[in-house]
């Protein structure tokens, strides 16, 4: 499943256009590795998300095309969740 649709589709980020728009701004990593909206994304991989002032690490668990609004939570686990370095 492409990174922006499983963010928009987990609700981690509410429209997949500004999922691409994160995406593309260099803030998410899958692995580590810096990913593109295109990028794939499968079950256990880890990904790091740079939103304003945090930084949320997750895991995916799930992949599904369409999920309820309770079940969004279920597609990731959340591994570590911290404010970002000020230097």
């Amino acid at each position: 499943m492409r990174l922006d649709k499983f963010l928009k589709i987990s609700r981690l980020i509410k429209r997949r256009t500004l999922a691409k728009e994160v995406a593309d701004q260099g803030r998410i990593r899958i692995n580590g590795t810096q990913s593109k909206a295109a990028s794939n994304v499968a079950v256990g991989d880890e990904l790091t998300i740079q939103f304003g002032q945090k930084v949320l690490t997750i895991e995916v668990k799930s992949l599904k095309e369409n999920v309820t609004k309770d079940e969004a939570a279920s597609l990731y686990e959340i591994k570590k969740e911290e404010p970002v370095n000020q230097s």
